[in-house]
């Protein structure tokens, strides 16, 4: 019984890390923004709602820090990223805008980590269509990293353009992404509010 149990609990992993891969693929985050799919799913919940990949919610519902989870080793860091590549255009390197980067995260206490750029929810213009905001993990194999990059709060909107998830990644020799999930949203009547707390208008 023990040994099904085993199987049957690799069998999920499988699963779930195929489908992660396959869900980013599907979506084009992967060549579009990364060149590697994550195997692994971040659990990201708002409020009551846990988002599966591709996912469609409101600016509304995601204004709020989301509680994060994720499979993680004692004793590690990782850097957690949310990133959106649909910013309408500057289609090409570097169109991403930054939403959430936190990094020297132990293990999964992402409140613990380093902000290195404050959560802002998604606010994508009006008649831009869907955007897709993307979580990325990354691991920190050379342990706590001294991070160089300006630390931006949740009024720095124009310095959240023009961002790279992918040289971010390389500049600072993160492993991965290993894991990830992403929802898609479209404007609702709460984006006024976010590109005002942003410095747009």
């Amino acid at each position: 019984m023990k040994v099904l149990h085993s199987v049957v609990f690799l069998c999920i992993i499988g699963f779930v890390a195929a489908n992660v891969a396959s869900e980013f693929e599907a979506a084009q985050i992967k060549p579009d923004i990364i060149k590697d799919a994550p195997n692994s799913l971040i659990t990201v919940k708002y409020g009551g709602k846990s988002v599966s990949p591709g996912d469609e919610l409101t600016p509304t519902e995601v204004k709020h820090v989301p509680e994060i989870h994720y499979e993680h080793e004692g004793g590690v860091l990782y850097t957690l990223v949310m990133t959106d590549p649909d910013v309408p255009n500057t289609r090409g390197y570097n169109r991403e805008f930054q939403h959430w980067v936190v990094g020297n995260i132990p293990e999964d206490s992402v409140a613990k980590g380093e902000v290195l750029t404050a959560y802002v929810g998604s606010g994508p213009p009006k008649g831009s269509g869907l955007h897709r905001y993307i979580f990325l993990l990354y691991k920190q194999n050379q342990g706590a990293i001294t991070f160089d990059e300006r630390r931006l709060s949740s009024r720095d909107g124009t310095k959240r353009r023009r961002f790279s998830v992918q040289k971010f990644a390389e500049k600072y020799d993160l492993e991965g992404p290993i894991a990830g999930n992403y929802f898609k949203a479209q404007y609702d009547d709460y984006v006024p509010t976010v590109h005002r707390q942003l410095g747009f208008f």
